[in-house]
């Protein structure tokens, strides 16, 4: 009986320093606005790169240094009295990353043509697979950089107009089904397969849909 429980509690422990060795890590989001990508740095090594849509002219996406506040799967989406629960019709995908500027978050989309250009207002969208897999690699308070123009780090992560960055890792192409507005989680799990209330977070000004 002894052994046994010496034995579970050696388990516990374990499993205990291992998250403490993942929550450690130091992962850095960084996304290039103009290059449109996202880029996942953990210890100073670029880990993955993915597309993304980044806000529109008129509606841009925040530029600077921020970071996640909360981790929301399968948000039921609510804007201007219409609530849209889980599944290929919700606008914000699959997956809710809300950072710590109001009503701005990494999510999914229902426009899939639109990864890649500047199409969003202001938040920035993903496939699907893609922003399943990301979802599952970062925690709340890791850091998000988005950066406005190109720079000296954005070129050593993503390349630049001749030639990709040597850093770069390949791409998943699987497209997402759902997609856009501006929002923000009411609420804040870290743990997948909750279902919470999106809730519009923007100001009159700032619009509807991200």
């Amino acid at each position: 009986m002894k052994l046994t429980r010496l034995a579970a509690a050696a388990v516990l422990v374990m499993g205990m320093a291992a998250a403490a060795a993942q929550d450690a890590t130091k992962r850095v989001i960084v996304v290039s606005l103009e290059d449109r990508k996202l880029a996942l740095v953990e210890d100073g090594k670029v880990t993955k790169v993915y597309p993304v849509a980044v806000g529109k002219p008129s509606t841009p996406s925040p530029v600077g240094t921020f970071t996640i506040e909360r981790r929301v799967a399968n948000p039921v989406y609510q804007h201007d009295g219409k609530t849209v629960q889980p599944g290929p019709g919700n606008p914000v995908g699959t997956r809710w990353m809300g950072l710590s500027v109001r009503g701005y978050g990494i999510h999914g989309t229902n426009a899939p043509k639109s990864i890649g250009k500047a199409a969003s207002h202001g938040c920035i969208r993903m496939a699907k697979a893609n922003l399943e897999e990301l979802f599952a690699l970062v925690q709340v308070g890791d850091t998000v950089e988005l950066i406005g123009e190109r720079n000296d780090e954005t070129a050593q992560l993503f390349g630049t107009d001749e030639g990709p960055s040597p850093a770069q890792q390949p791409v998943l192409t699987a497209q997402a089904p759902v997609a856009a507005p501006a929002i923000a989680a009411t609420t804040a799990p870290a743990s997948a397969d909750t279902t919470v209330q999106i809730a519009k977070a923007m100001t009159a000004t700032a619009g509807g849909t991200r």
